[in-house]
């Protein structure tokens, strides 16, 4: 009996559900108690759930995460009969009822009950101790909160992590706004500038994209559209698409009505994510724009910025563009929160890009097992054939925990080591240049490019430079202006670059 596979590991071995793997697996060990031991649940024997399905959904319930894509798929093998004894038996349970509720959504008609629920407390979908968590719907017929980030039909799992809490309990988002506020308008707007470039060149660095001026100047202006408050919907959206890509041949005019992959390779075994066909993913859409147009204010916007833009891009609405507008998106959503004043942006996209390793296999966690739910078979360089032989619950409902550590780290890296570094930069770069300003007349552009060589090179200019400017600069600038960032700059610390 030792070892015998319990709750979801059982009915994805016996009950043919075709779901993600498992994290985490209950199974039967000689315990006295429910322990987890490394990814196993380890279970006592005594609490071992007949061979039923329902026993084994309700011991999920009880001792597992929230998992809708088995559940959505073994409450239909669930009779009405056999849930309704078990209901009408102990109606107050707390694991029945939500059983209960689960079973009427997925089977979209109601449990004829006999006992009707008109006392007692409201209980709630997911435990808010270990689930981030949105206080979206109450459903008085079974006494049930159901706050899931999302809804039944498209929701996110968040679970709060000690990695996650720690991330977001830096208050990240507050920490810029005072900042901000401390700057006048001028040093402002130049960091602002330079966080809008940044973001810009970063998001197409990661996709391995060296972009022209007309790219960069397309894109940049995309990202200042992120505080303009507005609902999202597919004609907005395709504008926002058209506004990513320069070709127009590429421009969309609404979601796809095509298959479309991703790929590192040639062959179809170089296809790495196959997205939801796309009568599903216009579906998923609808319910994604729900979500992002309705925020839930209970949630953190770092959290709902990061689902929002990973589930963006897993659901790859547009053939081309989808990168970049997932990214967009995060943006959209901390501006959408008012917690981001004074027009700034976090350039997480430069964090990402120096974590590429780490934001790459957040996005292939998800992506790499849905592939195996595809047949993928080639036709030639242009054609593919894809047979999907998965459940679409695998779109439907996600876990969103790692995208949510990621971004939350991203955010406060992007505000700590390059917002405060390149505005401690852009003193530094006017400090030295007033210094040397007041003691010479030298060129302003001249002048300009001498403190930015000074600065890259640690206070110190090469002969190379000196040459270059001898005709220009007198001799004893080049070294006044050395001595003028040891004094003046250096201030007991090494000088933070970009």
């Amino acid at each position: 009996m030792t070892n015998t596979s319990v709750g979801y590991a059982h009915l994805l071995e016996r009950a043919e559900i075709k779901a993600l793997p498992l994290q985490v697996s209950a199974r039967v060990m000689p315990v006295t108690k429910v322990q987890l031991i490394d990814n196993t649940l380890a279970t006592p024997a005594s609490l071992k759930p007949s061979d039923k399905i329902l026993d084994h959904i309700l011991f999920a319930l009880k001792y597992e995460d929230l998992n809708l894509q088995i559940l959505s798929q073994t409450l239909l093998k669930v009779s009405a009969e056999a849930l309704l004894e078990c209901y009408e038996s102990a109606p107050m349970g707390k694991y029945i009822r939500i059983a209960c509720l689960l079973w009427e959504h997925f089977h979209q008609q109601s449990l004829p009950r006999t006992t009707e629920l008109t006392r007692g407390n409201y209980i709630p979908l997911l435990d808010p101790k270990c689930f981030i968590t949105a206080d979206n719907q109450t459903n008085k017929r079974w006494r049930v909160h159901v706050n899931v980030i999302g809804s039944l039909d498209y929701s996110i799992i968040v679970k709060r992590t000690e990695r996650l809490e720690k991330a977001l309990a830096k208050n990240t988002l507050q920490k810029a706004k005072e900042f901000t506020d401390e700057l006048d308008d001028a040093m402002l707007n130049r960091a602002l500038s330079w966080v809008y470039l940044s973001e810009t060149k970063d998001s197409f660095a990661i996709e391995k994209e060296q972009p022209d001026t007309n790219k960069i100047q397309r894109y940049t202006n995309l990202l200042r559209q992120a505080h303009i408050p507005r609902a999202i919907d597919e004609d907005y959206l395709a504008d926002l698409q058209k506004a990513t890509i320069n070709n127009p041949y590429e421009w969309a005019v609404s979601y796809r009505n095509e298959q479309n992959y991703l790929s590192n390779g040639p062959g179809s075994i170089g296809v790495t994510y196959v997205p939801p066909s796309p009568n599903l993913c216009r579906e998923l859409m609808q319910e994604w724009e729900q979500l992002t147009n309705q925020l839930p204010e209970q949630v953190d916007p770092i959290v709902l910025g990061a689902v929002i833009s990973f589930g963006f891009v897993f659901l790859h609405p547009f053939m081309d563009g989808n990168g970049r507008l997932s990214r967009f998106m995060f943006h959209h959503v901390l501006c959408r929160s008012g917690q981001l004043a004074n027009g700034l942006l976090l350039p997480v996209s430069a964090v990402l890009h120096n974590k590429e390793r780490e934001y790459l296999a957040t996005l292939s966690a998800y992506s790499s097992e849905i592939r195996t739910f595809w047949q993928v078979d080639y036709l030639d360089t242009e054609n593919y054939v894809f047979e999907f032989k998965g459940h679409e619950s695998i779109y439907r409902h996600w876990d969103g925990t790692a995208c949510a550590e990621l971004m939350a780290e991203a955010c406060d890296e992007a505000m700590e080591h390059y917002i405060k570094q390149e505005v401690a930069y852009l003193n530094q770069y006017d400090a030295l240049k007033r210094h040397i300003n007041k003691l010479y007349d030298i060129n302003d552009r001249t002048l300009s490019k001498l403190v930015v060589f000074c600065l890259e090179q640690s206070g110190k200019i090469s002969k190379k430079r000196r040459d270059q400017f001898q005709y220009e600069v007198p001799t004893d600038a080049f070294d006044a202006l050395e001595q003028a960032y040891s004094e003046i700059l250096k201030l007991g610390s090494e000088i933070g670059g970009r």
